[in-house]
């Protein structure tokens, strides 16, 4: 029995150590302890303090620029098979029916029918054709292809999103998709000790869509005057964009541009900031090899022309192309050099798929934060004090062996807890004071066993035995069914709700380790040095 105890106290030592460990590190000073215990020990955004944003993706955005690189495709396809069309244009769908997107062919010659049913088979595959009549045909979207289109606009906005917040130095934020279904289309972010998002807000709410296009008219003084100059329609693969004030005295100038881009920021390689010709501040980028192959080329046959640089659909300049431009430009027109540092970063982080609108904004202040946590180990303390008073009076001696595993119990769930870098909530402490009250109730159940037994006439080595055995199924039966609940709570609920189920959980699964193996060993090693125990108090 001796050797067994030894090695059940050397399991007890390892999980105690690594759970310390996990905690506190290896701390060489008393500064360095407390600094170790809140970089591992995470609070939430309810107990640090910090911003809460929820962000809905505009999926709109994305399955309109899938339409226009099919729409271009297609255009090249059928310009180098020589198959004549009138018009190649797609309609405007909105969030709710963003899969309603089409794209409409007309005036595709009788004898070219066989080559485009081909191309469109071939480069659109992801489009269904259906013919209108018989020069004209329609291609919407297949609905396999809408549901993926959608569920990647969502996670390629979380994965730029998340690198925009690392690259301003906020590691331990959360971005997630929050709702149940991808339709919602929602990112939830949580930024603990950020107190003033306003700035944040800014940077993640650019989608950092960059377009170099062509102009095919302007500058005009109001939208109206444009439409009214072009006969009240717009010639077809254009619209109208809005050039931003450069300064002082500047009025806002309408320009009609070409729909489809040069490049865009899909071709960007890197950004800086930086200065332009009269020592403002400006963003350098750089284009990635195929785009300044594809840049150099269209500047090489359109010397004399116009450019204009769109971000998130608004004219930042408009440069006459004097030669041949390849891999490198410059956004101007930027207000100060810490905007000009920020417009750098989301074009590095890359740019959204789609552009997103605010659906919630919700701030807590460190004050607020403190303030929980004070109530929070107030609340846990007392009930602490109460249970351990409680289990002293009415078990006597047997209820140190569950003050003991009761303790124990909390110190492997915050060392659990900081060894996955999981983050500690308010609802958090409230599943650690549930914990708290499951303990209490496994050693309940263990000791009434022990009693029952040492009743029926039982030695006292027999009847702990007994009591553990018996009590041991019971205790898993209630422990799973508490963790199925959890489950349903981690898959249903809310941030806050999901904190508070991996909580017990972790809880749970440490009290099953306290109550069964470091409780009966206890019980082992105090028999192991009284062999002839003829009274327990319990």
């Amino acid at each position: 029995m001796y050797k067994n105890l030894k090695m059940k106290a050397l399991i007890i030592a390892a999980v105690i150590l690594a759970c310390a460990y996990s905690i506190i590190g290896l701390p060489q000073s008393k500064d360095e302890l407390v600094a170790n215990f809140q970089k591992n020990v995470r609070l939430g955004l309810d107990l640090r303090g910090g911003s809460h944003l929820v962000l809905q993706v505009q999926v709109q955005d994305a399955f309109k620029a899938d339409a226009d690189q099919s729409i271009e495709r297609l255009k090249e396809e059928m310009t180098k098979q020589s198959i004549a069309f009138s018009s190649v244009e797609r309609n405007d769908p909105g969030f709710d029916n963003a899969e309603s997107i089409e794209i409409t062919i007309k005036g595709v010659p009788l004898d070219k029918t066989g080559p485009f049913r081909t191309i469109a088979s071939d480069y659109l595959a992801s489009y269904t054709l259906n013919s209108i009549n018989s020069t004209d045909y329609r291609l919407n979207i297949k609905p396999t292809e809408a549901l993926a289109v959608r569920r990647n606009t969502v996670i390629a906005a979380i994965n730029t999103i998340e690198k925009r917040i690392n690259g301003l130095g906020l590691a331990e934020s959360t971005v997630r998709q929050r709702g149940r279904s991808d339709g919602e289309a929602e990112i939830l972010v949580e930024m603990p000790g950020v107190d003033d998002p306003a700035r944040i807000k800014q940077i993640l709410q650019t989608a950092a869509m960059l377009e170099i296009t062509a102009v095919q008219g302007g500058p005009f003084s109001t939208p109206e005057q444009a439409m009214t100059q072009n006969n009240g329609v717009l010639p077809l693969n254009t619209k109208l964009a809005k050039q931003i004030p450069r300064g002082e005295g500047d009025i806002e100038g309408w320009y009609i541009v070409n729909r489809t881009s040069v490049v865009t920021g899909r071709d960007l390689r890197n950004a800086r900031a930086g200065r332009d010709e009269m020592s403002r501040p400006a963003t350098d980028f750089t284009l990635s090899q195929e785009g300044g192959r594809k840049f150099g080329r269209y500047t090489e046959q359109n010397i004399g022309q116009r450019l204009a640089i769109l971000l998130d659909g608004q004219i930042r300049s408009v440069a006459t192309i004097q030669s041949r431009i390849e891999d490198s430009g410059q956004i101007s027109n930027i207000g100060s050099e810490q905007e000009s540092a920020d417009l750098a970063l989301v074009l590095r982080a890359g740019s959204l798929p789609a552009s997103v609108i605010y659906l919630e904004e919700r701030t807590v202040g460190p004050s607020l934060g403190a303030d929980s946590i004070r109530q929070g180990l107030i609340a846990g303390l007392a009930g602490l004090i109460g249970v351990v008073a409680i289990m002293l009076l009415y078990y006597k001696k047997s209820g140190i062996n569950a003050t003991i595993a009761l303790i124990l119990n909390a110190f492997i769930l915050i060392g659990v807890l900081a060894w996955f870098e999981a983050v500690l909530t308010l609802p958090g402490i409230a599943g650690i004071i549930l914990t708290i009250g499951m303990a209490v109730d496994s050693n309940v159940l263990i000791f009434e066993r022990i009693r029952e037994e040492m009743r029926a006439g039982k030695a006292i080595p027999a009847a702990i035995e007994a009591g553990f055995d018996r009590a041991f199924l019971t205790i898993i039966d209630t422990h799973v069914t508490t963790i199925v609940s959890c489950a349903f709570l981690f898959i249903f609920g809310n941030s806050a709700v999901k904190g508070f189920a991996i909580t017990l959980v972790i809880g749970l699964i440490a009290n099953v380790f306290t109550a069964i193996f470091i409780s009966r060993t206890i019980f082992q090693w105090e028999l192991n040095r009284n062999p002839r125990m003829q009274e327990l108090s319990i």
